[in-house]
């Protein structure tokens, strides 16, 4: 391939290019907010301790937080509770753009390195803390996971069937939503930044995050409706609407609680008089009849397979999905056109499947940054491009600052 070939070879979109981040996170919502700033082009430096993040000791499936949020970034092996490792964080906080953290309460603070004591030294810095509960509230010095804002956010006790025990969403959404936010709020920041010359303090929660996500829900609970039950699958006021319905070889959901679209569903599965059936003729009326209604919507249904149900209703513009596990999820032709599998490369050239950011950046390709590197993988590279010495960093060796 000749030069101009190479030239035209479209790259992957970097908008934060020259932005510098510190990532003092652990597991996954700070981490995954910097791995949003890195995929968009930011250079990142993830400062571990000396141990590793959290994530590096709870085995096989805090190996994959790494891997799924820690890839482009660079690996520094430090002794915060050093004075000699706090002097290196000083230094790479100097020239950085944005600090993230996710650190137990008031871990930061001890450490001297808290949003009040970086930004009054560099009120440039733009500074993302995320906690579990807030930093205003009596809960603000609790640790908090995940499971615990799924919990005391209301989402759990919406979730599952009603005669059974409330039950978590299957993954960490709340972690996961959190670093999106995290990150949308960093990118206001820099924003906001570039018209005033001030960075900012950025605080936001898992508790907080937890109850953005069910905003509906919420509003329509504080304008006088009825507190929300857990009722399985279906949705209380509407139908029929997210139904989940056996099919010859699985299950779809379904939704077509509009009357528009009940009458079309009707019509295309041959039971026009559904539609006037006075069970049925109004959303209310289908919703006092949701199991009558879910008798119907199996009698249409069961002898086909989901992959049929979903066509047929789709051509109608009837909104339909199959339920499909990991393997046929990730074989799923839109899945596989969406371009957000990518392939991360490690120093040694191993390399493992991800997941690429949810959108593209015009027509450019997804970046695919190299593997989550090892800890401290890049603690010579980074301390030599902040200024230090070979004998300094030998120096620091030696005393255990860095690893």
């Amino acid at each position: 391939m000749d030069t101009e070939q190479q030239q035209e070879t479209p790259r992957p979109a970097a908008p934060l290019q020259g932005v510098r981040v510190i990532d003092l996170g652990q597991y996954i919502a700070g981490p995954g907010a910097a791995m949003v700033l890195a995929e968009l082009g930011a250079s990142v430096i993830k400062i571990e301790p000396p141990g590793g993040d959290q994530a590096r000791h709870i085995g096989r499936y805090g190996e994959s937080m790494l891997r799924a949020y820690s890839r482009g970034k660079q690996s520094i092996a430090l002794d915060l509770k050093s004075e000699a490792g706090r002097e290196v964080a000083w230094r790479l906080i100097a020239h950085s753009d944005v600090v993230v953290q996710n650190l137990r309460p008031g871990a930061v603070e001890s450490l001297g390195l808290g949003p009040a004591a970086v930004r009054g030294r560099f009120p440039r810095v733009v500074y993302l803390s995320i906690s579990g509960f807030g930093d205003r509230g009596p809960s603000r010095e609790r640790p908090g996971y995940d499971i615990a804002a799924q919990a005391e956010s209301g989402l759990m006790s919406v979730t599952g069937e009603p005669d059974r025990l409330p039950q978590k969403v299957g993954v960490p959404v709340i972690d996961a939503a959190a670093a999106h936010l995290g990150a949308q709020a960093v990118l206001a920041a820099l924003y906001g930044r570039e018209k005033t010359g001030t960075g900012e303090t950025l605080h936001t929660s898992l508790l907080e995050v937890a109850m953005h996500l069910q905003a509906t829900t919420w509003c329509d609970y504080l304008g006088g409706a009825p507190e929300p039950t857990r009722i399985g699958d279906g949705q209380p006021h509407n139908a029929p609407a997210a139904e989940v319905v056996p099919t010859r070889d699985g299950h779809i959901v379904l939704s077509a609680y509009a009357d528009e679209h009940w009458a079309r569903f009707c019509r295309v599965m041959g039971r026009e008089a559904l539609a006037t059936d006075e069970r049925f003729r109004t959303n209310a009326l289908r919703v006092q009849h949701r199991d009558a209604l879910r008798a119907v919507l199996r009698e249409c249904l069961s002898a086909l397979t989901s992959d049929e149900c979903v066509a047929l209703l789709g051509r109608h513009q009837i909104v339909a999905g199959a339920v499909r596990s990991y393997r046929q999820a990730l074989h799923s032709p839109d899945v596989q056109a969406s371009g957000m599998l990518v392939d991360a490369v490690a120093a040694d050239g191993s390399r493992y499947q991800a997941l690429a950011l949810p959108y593209r950046l015009g027509e450019s390709p997804r970046a695919t940054p190299p593997a989550a590197p090892a800890c401290g993988a890049d603690t010579a590279r980074v301390l030599a491009e902040a200024g230090y010495g070979e004998d300094e960093i030998a120096a620091l060796r030696r005393a255990g600052a860095v690893a």
